[in-house]
């Protein structure tokens, strides 16, 4: 009876045990792992000469952000000293938090007002994924400004229906994603996809928007970005 006893413990025991492990599994979250794209990109820009007494603005994002930074700089010229970092990798991908704090070593400045996007590429990724990296994402670009410093969120543009694996239910999916947790932080929202919606026939292909499309997204950018700079000081 006592060996019987001690023995049903012993496996009462055992079957708790196996029990939370077994719960346990599910709420282990899965290590972000890289899904590189077939072609990887970076693109940098600063200014030849900054201004010391301006403050400096980062768009921080990809092609798109890449196309209307010219604007952007002339709009904002004696006014801001305005970088660019863009990139391929997307959020859920756990280089882009390397690739912004790389980039933010090799600059050696603050910026007081970050304008940035991400959400074009990486298709291989579930908006689930997108959704669990995006935390990370922010407080890597959180990490960009000074004390007074401002971000400005850009939702991800709308593609053709021709583009190669961006579809616009999956870019306003993810347009959700991002506008919620930035929206729940405080942060402003330059609603791109809203505004070259209207816009699609200044595509100059699948993804891309021609100058005249680059010029209007760069001149709304570079608005938002002044009503940030203002509200800084």
């Amino acid at each position: 009876m006592t060996r019987f006893a001690i023995g049903g413990r012993i496996w009462q025991k055992l079957c708790v045990a196996t029990l939370a492990s077994v719960v346990a599994i599910p709420l282990i979250a899965e290590k972000p792992v890289s899904i590189p794209e077939e072609i990887e990109w970076t693109w940098e820009a600063r200014p030849p000469h900054p201004d010391p007494q301006l403050p400096n603005v980062l768009l921080l994002g990809d092609s798109i952000s890449r196309n209307y930074f010219p604007e952007v700089s002339k709009d904002l010229s004696g006014i801001a000293n305005v970088y660019l970092m863009a990139s391929s990798t997307c959020v859920g991908d756990p280089r882009i938090e390397h690739q912004i704090g790389e980039f933010a070593a090799m600059e050696g400045v603050r910026f007081r007002v970050v304008h940035f996007n991400n959400g074009m590429h990486g298709w291989s990724y579930s908006e689930t994924q997108y959704q669990d990296g995006f935390p990370a994402y922010l407080r890597a670009v959180e990490a960009l400004t000074g004390k007074r410093g401002r971000l400005i969120w850009a939702s991800t543009t709308p593609v053709r229906a021709d583009a190669k694996d961006a579809t616009n239910p999956r870019i306003e999916a993810r347009n959700r994603i991002a506008s919620a947790i930035v929206a729940a932080a405080g942060i402003p929202i330059d609603d791109q996809f809203a505004l070259m919606e209207v816009h699609q026939d200044l595509h100059e292909d699948p993804v891309h928007f021609n100058p005249a499309g680059a010029d209007l997204q760069g001149d709304h950018a570079a608005a938002m970005i002044r009503k940030a700079l203002h509200s800084s000081n």
